[in-house]
């Protein structure tokens, strides 16, 4: 980009309307542009990095984030109150929601995301499906309505073929989720997942689709313009999950072929092409054991694991987030993009997997981030930072780089020994079993890789394993350092430490 953008760039400043390590990483591109940045925060949040990075920064409510950071008025109010043009969500929050891109725009600001439009249709599963069969693109088979009736719905189970996943049309992270295996249950299981969809999402639309049973989740990043260009940036793989949600991505997928890749890519772009979609966004699939692909939903915003795209592609996805949200045509076109090399990216949370996963709050009493080539982290934390119990427990992002994916597994595995955390549990000691597992070293795995191979025990092994080869260590050392501590009976003892010191 050659422009100037105190002159000629209409986004002088932006207000960044989330916390943590995304602020952070949308406030060091801003700055690059030469944007200046105002941060929102929380009585929870007031001495957060992201707080002081910034060039301005407003308290908008209390530390439960339905009184600050989910209060749309409040951040149009800062907006206002600051002078920034545009707000970028982030993703979580208000980062999905229709209601508040409305709004933004109806105060004459600028989203960096897409239209409020293209928000409604795919933040529900069902219109997503919709607007996807436009364009023919492969569906799990199922129902394309939302079901009411529970004869009429079993019914349609019976014709699909069990098993069958119920899940929420208004859903996501497995909420409003059941898998069903036998005709018996059933009716049991939709009155569970339309209660448990209402209670979650105010929402208690329910559909049904044939279940995968060994599926793998594929992505594939979009960017669109404004101005009709509408491009891919190659997979990621996020089929490592617990609760259904990602812990472990990778790009590219060591499953797909060249031809696979290009069916799926040109899937998303129709995808997104379907609503006119404008800005980062992600198409998502499911992959069967015979690698048929299917359309999952599209995610309308950027993606937590957007850095193994970067990596790989060498496009900083948030500068041209911002560039197309001030009117600008993409900086490439998809002839210019191509993957080089493997990245992989694990998400460095404040939980316990001996314990369920569990999160875990409290203090960091140490917190030291690994360096070295190809590895980058993302965060939002220092040491001596409490990690906040009212948000997500996300401490940060670890990604490692490599020339292959063998490399970017050792090097994940280097950064992984390197950083030092102590004063809570951290997901680093899972990310270790993943990539040393030979499931996932071969890629031979799927979203039921917790599920199969991972147990606590499996890591209480791991850390007594360490723990005894840290004992033979000290002990091989102490004996090794026996002659310097020993003292003569017959020589000066000041003469000998000398005399030992200098064989050292």
């Amino acid at each position: 980009m050659s422009q100037n953008p105190k002159t000629t760039f209409p986004i002088t400043k932006l207000l960044v309307a989330n916390r943590g390590e995304i602020a952070l990483r949308i406030m060091r591109s801003a700055k690059e542009m030469g944007i200046q940045t105002v941060a929102v925060y929380s009585e929870a949040d007031r001495d957060a990095l992201h707080v002081r990075y910034a060039d301005e920064a407003i308290c908008i409510g209390p530390a439960a984030s339905n009184q600050s950071y989910l209060v749309g008025e409040n951040i149009i109010n800062a907006c206002i109150q600051t002078g920034a043009q545009a707000i970028h969500p982030g993703y979580g929050f208000l980062s999905e929601n229709a209601s508040f891109a409305q709004m933004v725009a109806n105060a004459g600001l600028i989203l960096v995301g897409p239209s409020a439009a293209a928000m409604e249709v795919m933040g529900n599963k069902l219109s997503a499906k919709a607007a996807a069969l436009k364009y023919q693109i492969p569906m799990v088979p199922g129902t394309e309505e939302a079901v009411k009736d529970v004869d009429e719905a079993k019914e349609r189970a019976v014709e699909v073929g069990f098993p069958i996943l119920i899940k929420a049309a208004a859903g996501g992270g497995g909420k409003g989720m059941r898998i069903v295996e036998r005709v018996e249950d059933f009716e049991e299981q939709m009155q569970l997942a339309v209660s448990e969809a209402t209670s979650a999402f105010g929402d208690g639309a329910v559909f049904i689709e044939r279940y995968v049973t060994s599926p793998r989740h594929i992505e594939i990043q979009i960017m669109g313009d404004s101005h009709g260009n509408i491009v891919h940036l190659f997979e990621r793989e996020c089929s490592v999950q617990r609760r259904h949600q990602k812990v472990v991505e990778e790009a590219p997928s060591s499953i797909l072929t060249a031809e696979i890749r290009t069916k799926m890519g040109q899937c998303a772009v129709d995808v997104a092409r379907s609503v006119n979609y404008t800005g980062a966004g992600t198409v998502e699939f499911i992959l069967d054991e015979n690698l048929d692909f299917f359309f999952l939903e599209m995610n309308t915003r950027l993606q937590v694991e957007h850095p193994v795209t970067e990596l790989i592609t060498g496009v900083d996805l948030v500068k041209e987030q911002i560039r197309v949200a001030a009117g600008e045509r993409l900086s490439f076109t998809k002839e210019d993009l191509k993957i080089s090399g493997h990245a992989i990216e694990l998400r460095v949370y404040a939980e316990d997997p001996k314990n369920n996963f569990l999160p875990d709050i409290g203090t960091l009493k140490t917190y030291k981030t690994p360096k070295g080539n190809g590895v980058r982290v993302d965060d939002g934390f220092e040491q001596g930072m409490e990690i906040p119990i009212y948000y997500d427990p996300m401490i940060a992002k670890l990604i490692t780089y490599g020339k292959d994916r063998e490399e970017a597994i050792e090097r994940m595995l280097r950064a992984i020994e390197e950083y030092e955390i102590t004063g809570i549990e951290t997901t680093l000691g899972f990310g270790k079993f993943v990539m040393q597992h030979q499931a996932f070293k071969t890629g031979n795995f799927d979203t039921h890789f917790v599920g199969k191979y991972f147990s606590p025990e499996s890591l209480k092994a791991q850390d007594e394993t360490e723990a005894l080869i840290a004992a033979v260590i000290a002990a091989r050392l102490f004996q090794k350092e026996k002659p310097v501590l020993s003292v003569s009976p017959t020589a000066n003892s000041s003469s000998n430490w000398k005399k030992n010191r200098q064989k050292y």
